[in-house]
């Protein structure tokens, strides 16, 4: 090729470079554009973080907490639309829905026991007079005694010489005089078997053979051959068995119908299965602060001495049916400490977070008693996973109406009236502030269900503010207007409201 073809051929591609490069400008542009009337068509309230939604902004920009973009929130996406799932995520995540009934709560309570010794059948044998130990039977801790067993053989000298002196009082045939030394052996602490023994025998009887005064378990022996003893001193504890009890950990939320009297089914494992009755006795006064339940004792028969303390027992108290209410499986609740929320479905794969005020519990299934109506589809699993989500995009809960929060849930609801916002009251430190927007780092708000955070909130009118500058201790109420708060009482703390 010659200079001049070289040329050409250069000048026309340097051509057609340059229209594709103005092509694809303008078909970017275009696209842009596109893009950008798209997103102005949808009204946007506020832009948040999504590591932080409850934290709200008017523009755009870099989150305070991380080095993130803000993302907007559209009207479309408010609270009332609720959080939407994919049919084949909702599959996936293995949900399962149930409809909320009406019916009666099965209020039988279940727990487990162990089986203790009766603390209210229990003999101690004390050494009535100082002596000496001759002789230990053979007993031990541990070991059941029949009701007159013989223990020890005790050697009393300080009896020797009373019992010489009611011998010749008997002798010298003066009846009040034998009577009195009769009366003072009784007052040393001897039975009147053993006197009645000295009278019939004529002779002075200083051993005395101590005996179990109840049957039973030792459960302790504290003497040995050999031994003195000071008087007062404890020879043996002594366990009834005739009657055993069960210490059953009711959890409080349960414990509130038990009563003492009330009957309960008692079910031995190790007496393969064998079901008892017995009957509660007392409900302990003290929760177990470690897992929050309440002692309750229930006594049982004990035939054959077949129940050994330290068994294990299951213990159903029959309380009854309830009243006919609203229930819902126990697992769909999600208990935040504050408050409880379901998951309801609002049709088309759409779950809205409900606030609920929750009543009994029994056989699995909670009382609601504000919140949701009969016929109301709820999660009953996969709900933490929705509660999640909702909280990372800021979707709000739907609060029960205040004009029913009284009623039971499920009731008709009177006709709705036009009612004053809420005005939720925060105390917090101001860190800006203008006409229109102040930034306060405020305390928990519970009504919210906030923890103290930094965020803006809008201002109702421009004057709001005029005395309030950053660093002031303030007092607010603020209620929620399409989709934002606004401050309507603004005041620094220990001034005029």
């Amino acid at each position: 090729m010659n200079k001049k073809s070289i040329i050409l051929v250069a000048a026309i591609i340097a051509v057609a470079t340059g229209i594709g490069y103005l092509v694809g400008q303008y078909r970017s542009g275009a696209a842009a554009i596109k893009t950008a009337s798209e997103t102005d068509e949808r009204k946007i309230l506020y832009w948040y973080d999504p590591m932080s939604p409850n934290q709200r902004f008017d523009k755009p920009g870099k989150s305070p907490s991380m080095d993130m973009a803000l993302v907007p929130r559209y009207a479309d996406d408010e609270a009332g639309a609720g959080l939407k799932v994919d049919p084949t995520a909702t599959q996936n995540l293995g949900m399962r829905l149930v409809t909320v009934e009406r019916g009666n709560l099965d209020e039988s309570v279940s727990a487990f026991a162990s089986v203790q010794f009766n603390d209210r059948d229990v003999s101690i044998l004390q050494a009535r007079a100082a002596g000496f130990v001759q002789k230990v039977y053979a007993s031990a801790p541990g070991d059941v005694v029949a009701q007159g067993a013989p223990l020890a053989d005790v050697l009393v000298p300080d009896w020797a010489g009373a019992q010489e002196e009611f011998l010749v009082a008997r002798r010298t045939g003066d009846k009040p005089l034998a009577v009195a030394a009769r009366q003072r052996l009784l007052l040393m602490g001897m039975s009147d078997s053993l006197v009645d023994e000295v009278a019939s025998t004529g002779k002075a009887q200083p051993v005395v053979t101590l005996t179990a005064p109840i049957s039973g378990v030792i459960q302790e022996l504290g003497v040995r051959s050999g031994m003195a003893l000071a008087q007062g001193a404890t020879i043996a504890k002594i366990n009834g068995l005739g009657t055993v009890w069960l210490e059953a950990a009711v959890p409080e939320a349960q414990a509130g119908p038990l009563r003492v009297g009330q009957p309960a089914k008692v079910t031995i494992g190790a007496l393969a299965g064998k079901s008892l009755a017995g009957k509660v006795i007392a409900v302990l006064p003290q929760i177990d602060a470690t897992n929050r339940t309440l002692r309750v004792r229930v006594e049982l028969p004990n035939r054959g001495s077949a129940l050994k303390p330290g068994m294990f027992a299951q213990v159903m108290f029959a309380t009854g049916a309830g009243n006919a209410a609203l229930l819902v499986p126990s697992e769909a609740v999600i208990r935040t400490g504050t408050r409880n929320l379901v998951m309801v479905s609002s049709g088309n794969g759409q779950y809205v977070p409900v606030a609920v005020s929750v009543g009994a519990e029994g056989g699995g299934r909670t009382v609601v008693l504000a919140g949701l109506e009969e016929g109301d589809h709820v999660v009953a699993s996969g709900q933490f996973l929705l509660d999640s989500e909702a909280s990372l995009r800021g979707i709000g809960t739907r609060m029960p109406p205040a004009n029913v929060a009284t009623k039971p849930a499920g009731q008709p609801r009177p006709a709705a009236k036009r009612t004053a916002p809420i005005i939720h009251q925060g105390r917090g430190e101001v860190e800006s502030v203008n006409e229109h927007e102040i930034v306060i780092s405020h305390g928990p708000i519970e009504t919210l269900g906030w923890g103290g955070m930094t965020m803006p909130f809008a201002l109702e009118s421009p004057g709001l503010a005029k005395d309030v500058k950053p660093g002031d201790s303030v007092q607010f109420g603020v209620v929620e207007k399409d989709g934002q708060y606004v401050i309507q009482v603004l005041h620094k703390v220990g001034g005029a409201s």
